[in-house]
């Protein structure tokens, strides 16, 4: 394993029913900063791939998002981590748009790892589709929108689940 990519909204922060549309809405779930500082204190590079239809929707601009992505990297660096590369989708379809696997094959080709032995951890349905369609290990935490999409026993059973992205970590680098 040389890589873990992450979904954002539900999985490093709270999702917003009316989108993160600034740094100030971008509100951390409890231990997922420090998550993520542990996984490249361990030598993993950490990647986020995150469908961003606000974009599409004119809720933020291009400016804004990046400057959520910004402080984010920040609060990840204070705490000795870093974060390698943010990926999104602008467009409300297209093969980018999780559940299609363009964002974790872009970010496979471009960081040169080997998907099949890379974790791609979500809180949706569609989190767990793209990973498996572009041969990554899909891990589904329950904060966000993951417990809602356990209800709906959707999830194929070799899909490991955590209560959220420490303990998801935390898993990962015992193994």
């Amino acid at each position: 394993m040389q890589a873990v990519i992450l979904d954002r909204d539900g999985v490093i922060n709270h999702d917003r029913p009316d989108y993160v549309k600034s740094p100030h809405e971008c509100c951390p779930i409890d231990g997922s900063f420090d998550a993520i500082a542990r996984l490249s204190q361990a030598g993993l590079k950490v990647f986020i791939a995150s469908n961003q239809s606000g974009l599409a929707k004119k809720l933020f601009d291009y400016a804004t998002l990046f400057s959520i992505h910004h402080s984010m990297a920040k609060q990840v660096e204070l705490l000795g981590g870093h974060i390698d590369g943010f990926f999104f989708c602008p467009y409300l379809n297209g093969p980018e748009r999780k559940p299609e696997p363009g964002l974790l094959l872009d970010i496979g080709e471009r960081a040169n790892i080997d998907l099949s032995v890379t974790p791609f951890i979500g809180d949706t349905l569609k989190d767990v589709q793209a990973a498996l369609s572009a041969q990554a290990l899909p891990i589904l935490v329950r904060t966000g929108k993951g417990q809602a999409t356990l209800h709906k026993h959707l999830i194929p059973a070799q899909v490991p689940i955590y209560d959220n992205l420490y303990a998801a970590v935390d898993s990962l680098l015992k193994e």
